[in-house]
C-alpha cells in the first residue's frame, strides 16, 4: 500500500532532474566565497526577491535567527505575533541565542497583525525599557493554516514601523505560494521589509536549504552571524545546485498544491467528524467535531495516509509535489471507509 504523505511539504523527495542537477554541480569552498553554484544562487535569488544580495543557509530556522542577530543588539526588543513561527517553533533561540526580548501581538485569523495594536506596542528605548528594533512578519502563515497576508497589509505594518524607526523581517518560509495566491510577483510582497527569508525545502521540493536576502551590508552583516552558528557549509554547490533548479522549475507548480488542498478540504467536509477550514495555499487545518485526534490520526496511518496534530482538537494535511490529485482521491477514499467503519 503506497504511503501518503501529508504531514508536511517538507518531506518530498529530490526529482531526477534535481538529482542530475545535485551531481553536476560545480562546487568551491562557500566560506571563502568561491563555490559558483552558491554563488549563483545567492544572485539569483535575491534577483527574484527584488533584494540587493542574499546569502544560503542550512535552514529556515537559521535563516530567521540571522537575521534576527542582524538587525539588532542584544537586549532590544523585537515585536512579533503570537502564532509566528519564530516564536512557536525555532526553539526560544530568539532570547537564548539573539538575547532580544520579544513584544508578542495576537495573530489575527489571517495571520495578520492589527495595526493599532502595532502602533501601541513600538516605544522607544528609555532608562527603564529595551528600545523597539524589529518587526517580524510571517507569509504565508504556517499556524493560520497558510494564509496569505495581502500585500496591502504587509506595506501597512511595515510602514507603522519605518515611521517608528523600526526595521521589517519577513519569515517567507513559503512566500511562493503566497504569491501565487494573491497573482503577485513575490519580489512585491517582499518590498515592503528590510529582509526575506524563504524556504527551499517546503515547496520547492529541494532536499535542504534556506536563503536570507536583503541590502549588500545586511547581508555582509549576516555572512559572519551564519559562520557564529556554524552554518559555513563548504562545499556547498551540491545543495545549492537543488535550490536553483527548484527555484527555476518549481514556482509555477505550486498551483497544483493549492488545488489540491482544496480537493482534500472539500473531501474532508463531507464526512462527518471533520470540519475542514478552506485552505488558501496548501496547508489544510481540520477540527475534529467527534473523536480524538490521536486515535484518528492512528487509524489514518495504519491506512497509509499521514498527517499531524495541529493543536488542542485539530490536524494538519499539506499537499505538496510528491502528492498528485490522484493520491488526493485515494487519501479521501481511504479516510472515507474508516469513518464509515468508526459509523457501523
Amino acid at each position: 500500500m503506497r504511503v501518503i504523505d501529508l504531514r508536511s511539504d517538507t518531506v518530498t523527495k529530490p526529482t531526477p532532474a534535481m538529482r542530475a542537477a545535485m551531481a553536476a554541480a560545480e562546487v568551491g569552498d562557500d566560506v571563502f566565497g568561491d563555490d559558483p553554484t552558491v554563488n549563483l544562487l545567492e544572485a539569483r535569488a535575491a534577483e527574484v526577491l527584488g533584494k540587493e544580495a542574499a546569502l544560503f543557509l542550512p535552514s529556515g530556522t537559521m535563516a530567521n535567527l540571522v537575521a534576527l542577530l542582524s538587525h539588532t543588539n542584544p537586549g532590544d526588543e523585537v515585536i512579533l505575533g503570537d502564532q509566528s513561527h519564530v516564536f512557536q517553533y525555532e526553539v526560544g533561540g530568539v532570547a537564548r541565542v539573539a538575547g532580544l526580548v520579544t513584544r508578542t501581538l495576537a495573530n489575527r485569523p489571517d495571520g495578520t497583525l492589527d495595526p493599532a495594536d502595532l502602533r501601541a506596542a513600538i516605544r522607544p528605548e528609555t532608562v527603564h525599557s529595551p528600545g523597539s528594533r524589529l518587526l517580524c512578519l510571517e507569509n504565508t502563515h504556517n499556524r493560520c493554516g497558510g494564509a496569505v497576508l495581502p500585500l496591502a497589509a504587509v506595506e501597512e505594518l511595515a510602514d507603522i514601523a519605518h515611521g517608528r524607526g523600526v526595521v521589517v523581517h519577513l519569515d517567507g518560509a513559503r512566500i511562493f505560494n503566497a504569491a501565487v495566491a494573491l497573482g503577485v510577483p513575490a519580489a512585491a510582497l517582499a518590498a515592503p521589509c528590510d529582509s526575506v527569508s524563504f524556504c527551499f525545502s517546503k515547496g520547492l521540493g529541494a532536499p535542504v536549504g534556506s536563503v536570507l536576502c536583503g541590502s549588500r551590508g545586511f547581508i555582509a552583516r549576516a555572512r559572519r552571524f551564519r559562520k557564529l552558528l556554524g552554518g559555513g557549509m563548504r562545499q556547498a554547490g551540491v545543495l545549492a545546485a537543488a535550490a536553483l533548479y527548484a527555484l527555476e522549475h518549481h514556482r509555477d507548480r505550486l498551483t497544483e498544491d493549492h488545488e489540491n488542498a482544496r480537493r482534500l478540504a472539500e473531501g474532508l467536509g463531507t464526512l462527518g467528524p471533520f470540519r475542514p477550514v478552506a485552505p488558501q495555499t496548501n496547508i489544510v487545518v481540520v477540527e475534529v467535531a467527534d473523536g480524538r485526534v490521536d486515535d484518528w490520526l492512528e487509524a489514518f496511518a495504519a491506512e497509509g495516509v499521514l498527517a499531524v496534530a495541529f493543536g488542542p482538537g485539530r490536524f494538519r494535511m499539506v499537499t505538496h509535489l510528491d502528492v498528485g490529485r490522484a493520491d488526493i482521491h485515494e487519501a479521501l477514499a481511504r479516510i472515507t471507509r474508516l469513518v464509515g467503519a468508526r459509523q457501523r
